[in-house]
């Protein structure tokens, strides 16, 4: 008994070497490559092979060219026999993503709402809309690996609580009312968190980063080595609460001149009273108000980023609604940070998401794919 166990071990441990040789490699690969890279005989990789594709992991995808003989076949793993929802939760939208297991973007859907979160209605609600999106895009439960849901506050690292969020009104909340009319695996974190681990996974695993999520309020994160950086007390990547304007805007976290109070969405809609969108289709039609608003916001911008820069000495990555529709303006607000670099002219260091703001979403989604991949 104990033999077989262990030749079911070592079994099970060679179908995973298989299957992250094929994950990891990220185009078709043959089973002669497959043999060459593990190590392994190529009847031990028909075995492997067999057993991932009776479980639907692994597929045929054509052959090579042929070099004078039989074509050998190339092999991928099916990205979407596992799927991952990862919801973002804000005070007026919520923003559904389906992922598949490189984090490739499936479908995608933005719903307003007008709902307090902490009302009674709520829950229902993100049930109800959730199964919605899963029902619109036919999604097979049974390869769903769970929802990741995104929130923009400090979380305690149980992920019961919801510590503080300012935009959202909320301080020291029970989370579970949120969640418990959910039937499938649920994991909460930090909007900004989730963004920057999805950049991070994106670049191939870049070491350090810094990430601003700029939504309604101005989050962010800290990653070095590829991990998270809390810091102590759970508070690492407040971005938007670093003072660029002493005595300046008040702020909803009660202070005045945050980075969040100059250079967010909201400071849009509390400013000039319209939409995000509404913004943007005046910045193309040159309204002056408009433009000096603008600049003003990359300005105070700069200043948040500079002080990251100063203090990390890393890349800057810039996610989130305002990222949308930023990329005309990367020039400008390169200059700015330019200005402020007393180590040189260069402000190549920042760059803009290249998921903008589809990235907290799919963030969320990553905890479960992860966590499928490592423990395969």
């Amino acid at each position: 008994m104990v033999s077989e166990n262990l030749a079911a071990q070592r079994r099970q441990k060679t179908i995973s070497r298989v299957y992250h040789c094929l994950y990891d490699a990220k185009a078709p690969c043959t089973k002669a490559c497959l043999s060459q890279t593990l190590g392994l005989s190529l009847p031990t990789i028909y075995q492997a092979l067999n057993s991932l594709m009776d479980m639907g992991l692994v597929q045929y995808c054509g052959e090579e060219q042929s070099t004078g003989g039989r074509r050998a076949q190339n092999l991928s793993i099916v990205s979407d026999a596992r799927v991952a929802v990862g919801i973002s939760i804000t005070e007026d939208r919520i923003r559904l993503v389906l992922a598949d297991l490189y984090l490739q973007e499936l479908h995608y859907a933005s719903i307003h709402h007008s709902l307090s979160w902490d009302s009674e209605e709520f829950p229902k609600f993100l049930y109800d809309t959730l199964e919605a999106f899963l029902n619109d895009h036919q999604v097979d439960r049974g390869k769903l690996l769970g929802v990741g849901i995104a929130l923009p506050g400090v979380i305690t690292p149980d992920k019961q609580r919801i510590l503080l969020a300012p935009t959202l009104g909320l301080q020291n909340t029970d989370l579970n009312a949120l969640t418990c009319r959910i039937p499938y695996p649920v994991y909460l974190d930090n909007d900004a968190t989730c963004g920057g681990r999805a950049e991070w996974f994106l670049r191939g695993g870049q070491s350090n980063l810094a990430y601003f999520s700029l939504e309604s309020g101005v989050g962010g994160a800290v990653f070095f080595g590829g991990s998270p950086y809390n810091g102590d007390n759970l508070r690492s990547g407040e971005f938007g609460h670093m003072c660029v304007e002493p005595a300046g805007l008040p702020c909803k976290c009660g202070k005045r001149g945050c980075l969040e109070a100059y250079s967010s969405v909201l400071r849009i809609k509390n400013t000039l009273g319209v939409t995000l969108e509404e913004f943007a289709q005046g910045l193309s039609a040159h309204n002056p108000d408009y433009e000096l608003l603008l600049h003003d916001m990359l300005r105070h911008l700069a200043i948040g980023i500079d002080n990251i820069r100063m203090a990390l000495d890393c890349d800057v990555i810039l996610g989130g609604l305002l990222t949308e529709y930023l990329a005309p303006y990367m020039q400008q607000l390169q200059e700015y940070a330019r200005a402020y670099n007393i180590f040189g002219d260069s402000a190549d260091y920042i760059h803009l998401s290249s998921l903008r703001q589809h990235s907290v979403s799919l963030g969320a989604a990553l905890h479960f794919i992860q966590n499928f991949i490592s423990e395969y």
